[in-house]
């Protein structure tokens, strides 16, 4: 039998290699996993084109997923660079990168990560639409639009964000309720300022039946941006949010219609206490699509620390649902990442996706948690070490405060006071030496 896309598959009975591949990974019965992407509670970005791709689901009911951001810009245009950080991202075990670039020739760099990386690639039309035609942003036309869209499918990526849920009257709740950070979505703002200047309809919501068909053909999973995702305290779990949210639960509908597979797009910065709420309520609106989350960060005065507040939000989104963490780095709100930034940003929001995984109660989430409670009860280091989400930098902090010989196996915080080795001693029968 023939499919489109991982959805038709699964709702034909058809087991694709990259069901089988995401069964296998996440240790869930293939017809359960089948069951979820035929629902559209689990998608597997797979664009037909990228050959190399070492598939992932992402979905509430599997491991939570960290999408790494990066891509050139005007200021920091170095792709050999932003090379580097793909290398570091994949070696660290991010399953998603987004190519962000917004300058220069975009498609070698974008055509290299679909030939050569393993992780889904994820892309932004509506930034690469000014680049590509070298053309303001007034001058485009929806078809031009559409067309970057196309060339990012055949290119390979595997899931497009689209800012499809923003309308002509979002101008007029923008300047209605006075929000106090406005649109801080960039993707969004591009669309709201292109509706501003020509007074026509948001193209990627206008023409979104055509955009779904270039999707259902190369199977490329849609993305619905949040164009009005809160960028401050202030703003979040505004009308502009959830209007917003509405209607992409309803784009989440038509593309299932098209067997195209949705993740939706969230906050943002949000208190933490409305982070569940606002898990919950998405879950209701787009019937348990994947929740794809830009931290949430949980407070604004945090510059130089924001894989931190990141980190925060993203353990209680993902918690209480969300799927998929857009890591921040501590570069967020200050400049472009470098290599170390986004390093930082990987171990933050993997150690908020292990959490949620724990908390979430999914079978084998804490193994690897009690094979550390277990190396660090015998003071086998190695163990630890090889349990560590980021061995390197364990091992070097150890090497470089070590104990003095005579305790050896503990370390240089407590020395012969340790409990653990007291413990040992003294349930063994042995004299504890304390001096």
């Amino acid at each position: 039998m023939e499919y489109t896309t991982q959805m038709d598959a699964a709702r034909k009975g058809i087991v694709t290699k990259e069901i089988e591949t995401v069964a296998k990974k996440e240790k869930m019965e293939v017809s359960k996993l089948m069951r979820l992407v035929a629902e559209g509670k689990v998608a597997i970005p797979a664009n037909k084109n990228h050959k190399c791709l070492n598939p992932e689901g992402v979905g509430s009911a599997l491991r939570t997923k960290i999408n790494v951001n990066l891509g050139v810009s005007r200021d920091c245009k170095d792709y050999n660079v932003e090379m580097q950080k793909v290398l570091k991202a994949v070696d660290m075990g991010a399953e998603a990168i987004m190519d962000l670039s917004s300058h220069g020739n975009t498609q070698p760099f974008r055509q290299k990560l679909t030939q050569e990386c393993p992780a889904m690639i994820g892309t932004v039309p509506v930034y690469d639409s000014v680049i590509h035609y070298q053309r303001d942003l007034a001058t485009l036309t929806a078809k031009d639009f559409i067309d970057v869209v196309r060339l990012h499918a055949e290119d390979g990526v595997d899931f497009v964000t689209l800012h499809c849920g923003i309308t002509r009257k979002t101008i007029d709740q923008i300047r209605t309720h006075k929000r106090k950070m406005n649109i801080v979505s960039r993707g969004g703002s591009l669309v709201f300022a292109w509706m501003s200047m020509t007074g026509n309809e948001n193209p990627f919501y206008e023409y979104y039946d055509e955009i779904l068909d270039i999707c259902e053909k190369y199977d490329v999973t849609v993305s619905l941006g949040d164009a009005c995702r809160p960028g401050c305290l202030a703003d979040a779990t505004d009308v502009c949010q959830i209007e917003e949210l509405v209607r992409l639960g309803e784009l989440t509908k038509r593309a299932w219609e098209h067997n195209v597979q949705v993740m939706v797009e969230g906050p943002g910065h949000v208190p933490m206490d409305q982070i569940a709420a606002n898990m919950k309520v998405q879950q209701t609106i787009c019937m348990g699509a994947p929740f794809y989350v830009l931290g949430p960060l949980v407070t604004d005065i945090a510059p130089g620390y924001d894989h931190i507040t990141s980190a925060i939000g993203g353990a209680i989104a993902a918690m209480n649902g969300a799927s998929f963490l857009c890591y921040v780095t501590p570069a967020e709100h200050l400049a472009l990442p470098n290599v170390d930034d986004v390093k930082q940003g990987i171990i933050a929001s993997k150690i908020a996706a292990h959490a949620a995984y724990i908390a979430k109660g999914i079978p084998g989430a804490r193994d690897i948690d009690d094979k550390m409670a277990d190396a660090r009860r015998k003071l086998d280091w190695e163990k630890q070490f090889e349990c560590a989400i980021d061995p390197k930098t364990a091992r070097a902090i150890r090497d470089s405060r070590a104990p003095e010989q005579d305790h050896s196996d503990t370390c240089s915080m407590c020395g012969k006071f340790c409990a653990v080795r007291s413990m040992n001693k003294a349930l063994s029968g042995e004299i504890i030496d304390i001096l």
